[in-house]
């Protein structure tokens, strides 16, 4: 509630009252009630006679007692402040209704701040407000104030906005400066008015002219801000000053952000810091808060966290939600305080409920990663929605990515699109990056290669590393854009440069085929390093395989045998069937017929047809392993059902010859044909043969013959004598 209105009743002018004196006190000692009235208030003023307020008691109660309205009025002050006489509330009010009842408006002004206080008789809102009116109707401006004040908080009267501002008005236009600032703050805010800033300006100008402190700051707040006059920050810093001088509070915040920012006023931190402090000691929640943040980033004073948390803690005490939200972060970070996050979500929970968004966020995230709190990814949801609501950009992705792997909400990847976008419009790269890959595959939105490349250019260019990768393994393939490997060298250079492990092996891919970059299988191995020691599986084997060849490095077995092994611990089946191979010929480690056993299966199981192949031959002729047809035959059948045409003649093989199965012509054209048919050599000359002698299939040497001379332009030296043969 705005300040009530005081007026001491105390009166008289610098001027020689002696003679007035003797004549008052002629008359008064012979019971005139107004000489003695007019006697008490020389004694009580000291005007014409040596200041006695005892005397000036014993006078008023004379003419007090005779009915004298303005005696009764004076001798009520007396009683009321100890004037005299010993303070008795009570008697004051006695005296105050003796006036008041006579129609005296200072006594009827006194009398309703008496029940307003409940001094000397019980608190009573309605009847201050009765004896204000009185008061008031005779045009005591400071009544006219307190009764505006009743009015705009419903305070023993009800509440009418319109009726404030009657009262305020009334009072204004006698000059009385409370109500001046109060009728501007009407105007300022549309209440019981409509809304005019110009007026308001007026009215705060009259009340700051009269060096009324709270009227200076809002002036000063109008000139800050354009309202109701054209914006000048210098004016908004005269007006600050003036108020800010006097001690206000606001001002002082409202000054020390001027010099904060340097407007109307060259930028001084230092200064900010000094208004921010006044502002600050006498409890102003912003200013605290403001002063925090000067000492935890070292502006206008020394950095100290320590004094940072102080005024933070003072700040979010006073249930400042931007204070409780850094608060928070001073005890996640423990930054002057032991770092805690069961504080830090304290605090957080304080500024979240207040609605501050990134509270919201960062509370959310201590759900979803159980920092300070149980883990609950429905909470986490709860929070970052809230927050994501508020157009908080972090939110706003953190609760696309819960909707797009059902972390505590159901899975919803249209819904993870529409956070995505929110975020990724606002500009945050990571959300970009995110948007771009669900364009890429088609996640929550139909598959589009174009508008992933223009998420992941989005992202890249603000130096997202994972969007920069993304993009450049788009420019490689051309998709969603012109293949172009130049520019998907120079994408994956700037990923790779950031440790991006994926970006390093193709990078180090591109150096090794020479594409989009002259070859150079050095920088190749420089990169597949990198990549490699943060385990990243392909560029291990491909690391092992440039050790194990000497590309780009000088050929060392035991170092392809231990990049080899670093992947193929990852399950990477080309890195097994290599080491099996490894093992096998004891290239770089001792022959080891076992591991190596152990490794080609692991590569076969993986479906690594070349392993299948391989592991099927040793079964069959019992090489490191002990000879087994049933095996043999089994991963053949998987090399083969594969499409590895090795394993489909060798499958034929077996069939024609019957040394692993039983003999069977038909089932062994089978698997020659489909050999044949990815263009085996071996496999057209057996097909050829089975043509030829009519095993398996009707006779036909035409069809021999075309076969042969197909796997004769293949090489197959069978193949070129059985042609001749024939010519023969």
């Amino acid at each position: 509630m705005n300040e009530l209105g005081w007026d001491n009743m105390k009166y008289g002018i610098n001027q020689d009252f002696t003679q007035e004196v003797a004549q008052y006190r002629d008359l008064a000692q012979q019971g005139d009630e107004s000489a003695q009235f007019k006697l008490g208030e020389c004694y009580n003023d000291g005007r014409g006679v040596e200041q006695d307020y005892a005397k000036a008691v014993y006078w008023f109660t004379k003419s007090a007692e005779q009915g004298n309205s303005g005696a009764q009025c004076n001798l009520g002050w007396c009683y009321e402040f100890g004037q005299g006489v010993t303070q008795d509330y009570a008697k004051a009010v006695y005296w105050y209704t003796k006036s008041a009842e006579q129609g005296y408006s200072y006594a009827q002004y006194n009398l309703g701040n008496c029940y307003y206080n409940g001094e000397g008789v019980k608190q009573d809102y309605a009847k201050a407000v009765h004896w204000w009116t009185k008061s008031a109707e005779q045009g005591y401006a400071i009544a006219q104030y307190n009764l505006g004040v009743f009015y705009e908080f419903g305070q023993g009267v009800t509440q009418d906005y319109a009726k404030a501002v009657e009262w305020y008005t009334k009072s204004a236009e006698q000059g009385y400066a409370i109500a001046q600032n109060n009728l501007g703050v009407c105007y300022d805010n549309g209440r019981g008015v409509k809304q005019d800033y110009a007026k308001a300006v007026y009215w705060y100008t009259k009340s700051a002219e009269q060096g009324y402190a709270s009227a200076q700051g809002n002036l000063g707040w109008c000139f800050d801000n354009g309202e109701g006059v054209t914006q000048d920050y210098a004016k908004a810093v005269y007006w600050y000053s003036k108020s800010a001088e006097q001690g206000n509070s606001g001002a002082q915040y409202n000054l020390a952000l001027c010099y904060k920012n340097g407007q109307g006023v060259t930028q001084d931190y230092a200064k900010a810091v000094y208004w921010y402090t006044k502002s600050a000691e006498q409890g102003d929640d912003g200013a605290q808060k403001s002063l925090g943040l000067c000492y935890y980033y070292g502006q206008g004073v020394t950095q100290d966290y320590a004094k940072a948390v102080y005024w933070t803690t003072k700040s979010a005490e006073q249930g400042n939600s931007g204070a409780q939200y850094n608060l928070g972060v001073s005890y996640k970070n423990g930054w002057g305080v032991k770092q805690d996050y069961a504080k830090a979500v304290y605090w957080w929970t304080k500024s979240a409920k207040q609605g501050y968004a990134s509270a919201q966020f960062y509370l959310g995230s201590c759900y979803y990663f159980g920092k300070g709190v149980g883990q609950d990814y429905v909470k986490a949801v709860e929070w970052y929605t809230k927050s994501a609501e508020q157009e908080n950009s972090d939110a706003q992705y953190n609760l696309g990515y819960c909707y797009k792997n059902g972390q505590g909400i159901k899975q919803d990847y249209a819904k993870a699109v529409y956070w995505y976008t929110k975020s990724a419009e606002q500009g945050y790269a990571i959300a970009q990056n995110a948007l771009g890959y669900c364009y890429e595959f088609g996640q929550g939105v139909k598959q589009d290669y174009t508008k992933a490349v223009y998420w992941y250019t989005k992202s890249a260019e603000q130096g997202n590393s994972d969007a920069q990768y993304n993009l450049g393994y788009c420019y490689e393939k051309g998709q969603g854009v012109k293949q172009d490997y130049t520019k998907a060298v120079e994408w994956y250079t700037k990923s790779a440069e950031q440790g991006v492990k994926e970006a390093q092996c193709n990078l180090g891919v591109c150096y090794e085929k020479g594409q989009g970059i002259k070859q150079d299988y050095a920088k190749a191995v420089e990169w597949y390093t990198k990549s490699a020691e943060q385990g990243k599986a392909i560029a291990q084997y491909n690391l092992g395989y440039c050790y194990k060849n000497g590309r780009g490095v000088e050929q060392d077995y035991a170092k392809a045998v231990y990049w080899y092994t670093k992947s193929a611990e990852q399950g990477n089946a080309k890195a097994q069937f290599e080491l099996a191979q490894c093992y096998f010929n004891g290239n770089g480690v001792d022959v080891d017929n076992a591991k190596a056993t152990q490794y080609i299966t692991m590569a076969a199981e993986q479906g690594y047809v070349h392993a299948q192949v391989m592991l099927g031959g040793r079964y069959r002729f019992g090489r490191g392993v002990e000879q087994d047809y049933d095996k043999a035959i089994y991963w053949l059948t998987k090399a083969a059902e594969a499409g590895s045409t090795t394993a489909q003649c060798e499958l034929g093989l077996f069939y024609y010859f019957g040394t692993v199965v039983r003999q069977d012509y038909v089932k062994a054209v089978q698997w020659f044909t489909q050999a044949a048919s990815g263009g085996d050599a071996q496999a057209q000359y057996e097909l050829g043969a089975c043509y030829y002698n009519g095993y398996g299939v009707d006779k036909d040497v035409d069809k021999a013959i075309e076969l042969w001379k197909n796997s004769a332009e293949l090489g197959n030296e069978e193949a070129e004598q059985a042609l001749q043969n024939i010519d023969d």
